[in-house]
């Protein structure tokens, strides 16, 4: 496993990170769950993703039970705050001072820690002055209940706003969580340019685009049973753009290149999104601890000039890279 700094800051995190949406607490049981974590702990991922509103907290626990007994100090563990939780009444969800207050502390204690790594805004809030939001950080990185400050699919002006306000308050943005992947490029002509100029990395979701990149899902049959696309806890919904046949077809196309590099489509599909600069660590997730271990081989993995531009010439109008599709990732009424 290697390691990148995370912004322009002095973190380190592995390049590998192990997140648990969709996952932990709703789509398997918790023993397999936490196999996979410990799966993650012995290939050398340190850096665990979460976030409060996955099945409503419960991923948060799971994540907890599985890093309890680890040196807390070897582990960089991250969470987010946005999402109804809860009873989901008027004030448990958004960027308010309230809602983030009252969150952390939730977060802290289904965790098992004391402080989290790095507090992510998991959407905008356009609802909330951002002063309130970023000012609550600010109070909370001073309290030593959060280390770092990121956010999560944020558009480029929103990440200036933030890293100017962030500044003026004595703290730092050093991150931002959008998905990203082969198919899904919609942070590289807009978001990724600004993070640059304001020393924010990457972390990104999504690498192998839910699993269509993996190759098991092939045009004209149905989808593997147990598999995300069959899974009607929410996994189903957010593949279904991929599950066309001409997507599947080119994802097929791509298996010649990583033969080349002795990598699965997996890999190759992790390993792409680490070529990025701006990218600082993948997160992966895995229904079994077999798939932590072979896709963290991703990790170091170098992909030549010549292969980038045949996997784009493979793909070609398959990719999605609209960077206003991020701006729509921000929910523009309130969901409680």
């Amino acid at each position: 496993m290697e390691y990148r700094y995370l912004g322009k800051s002095g973190f380190k995190i592995s390049e590998i990170t192990y997140g648990n949406w969709v996952t932990a607490g709703s789509q398997i049981e918790n023993e397999r769950a936490i196999a996979s974590v410990h799966a993650a702990l012995d290939v050398g991922i340190t850096t665990f993703d979460t976030a409060d509103v996955y099945a409503n907290t419960k991923a948060e626990t799971v994540l907890g039970e599985a890093l309890k007994g680890q040196r807390r100090q070897s582990l960089e563990i991250f969470t987010k705050v946005f999402g109804p939780t809860g009873p989901k009444g008027h004030n448990d969800v958004g960027l308010s001072r309230k809602h983030i207050m009252e969150s952390i502390d939730g977060s802290l204690e289904r965790l098992g820690t004391d402080y989290v790594d790095l507090y992510q805004a998991h959407r905008f809030d356009h609802f909330t002055p951002l002063e309130e939001t970023m000012q609550a950080f600010a109070d909370l990185v001073r309290t030593g209940k959060v280390l770092y400050v990121g956010v999560s699919e944020w558009t480029a002006q929103q990440l200036r706003d933030g890293a100017a306000l962030a500044k003026e308050l004595g703290f730092q943005l050093i991150s931002n969580q959008p998905q990203y992947s082969m198919l899904w490029r919609v942070i590289e002509g807009e978001v990724v340019p600004a993070s640059e100029e304001l020393g924010i990395s990457q972390v990104v979701w999504s690498p192998i685009a839910q699993g269509v990149l993996t190759g098991k899902y092939r045009p004209g049959e149905q989808p593997p049973e147990g598999s995300r696309a069959t899974d009607e806890n929410g996994g189903k919904n957010f593949i279904q753009r991929w599950m066309q046949d001409d997507v599947l077809e080119r994802v097929q196309e791509l298996k010649p290149i990583a033969d080349e590099l002795d990598l699965s489509l997996a890999q190759l599909a992790v390993a792409w999104t680490l070529q990025n600069d701006n990218v600082a660590t993948a997160i992966i997730g895995a229904s079994r601890p077999e798939q932590v271990t072979e896709n963290a081989k991703a990790s170091g993995v170098s992909i030549p000039a010549e292969l980038m531009e045949r996997i784009d010439g493979v793909l070609g109008d398959a990719v999605i890279s609209d960077p206003a599709r991020t701006e729509d990732s921000s929910p523009k009424q309130r969901e409680a």
